[in-house]
């Protein structure tokens, strides 16, 4: 699994038109699955999501995570994270995962951070979406699961 991960002022999806999911101050959260991605890989990626020390304390420094600072979270599918521009002029998408597994992994990863009491919108699946943020600092970051 793979996740792009902004943090925002706030952050908006919308499908048609129809505002889905927003967020004020948090994460914004594309969320990618490979073929042959687990629940395990999830597990590891909230844990870490939830945990990574991404907003400035008092001092200035990055030392507090998206619970301490009460943060909410915007998790939107996609898949062309998975997207293999290195030959060609077409991307391929032979390592994203079917989209069986994928709607599958996405929602019990979205289940799994709110679990943790975390505020979690997010977007629908396989739709066409149009995503609005204001990214802050601009901070951006790209964390993969484990190799199996």
């Amino acid at each position: 699994m793979r996740i792009l991960l902004q943090r925002v002022t706030k952050a908006a999806v919308r499908v048609e038109g129809e505002e889905i999911g927003s967020i004020g101050s948090g994460l914004l959260i594309f969320l990618g699955v490979a073929e042959g991605d687990t629940k395990q890989d999830a597990d590891w990626l909230v844990e870490k999501l939830a945990g990574l020390r991404v907003f400035y304390d008092e001092g200035g420094k990055m030392n507090l995570s998206v619970r301490e600072v009460g943060g909410e979270l915007l998790v939107v599918s996609q898949f062309t994270l998975y997207g293999d521009c290195r030959r060609g002029r077409r991307p391929s998408f032979d390592k994203a995962a079917a989209p069986a597994l994928a709607d599958e992994l996405y929602e019990y990863f979205k289940a799994k951070l709110a679990s943790l009491g975390l505020t979690v919108a997010s977007g629908r699946f396989a739709a066409h979406m149009e995503v609005e943020l204001l990214n802050d600092g601009p901070v951006t970051f790209i964390i993969d699961s484990p190799e199996k």
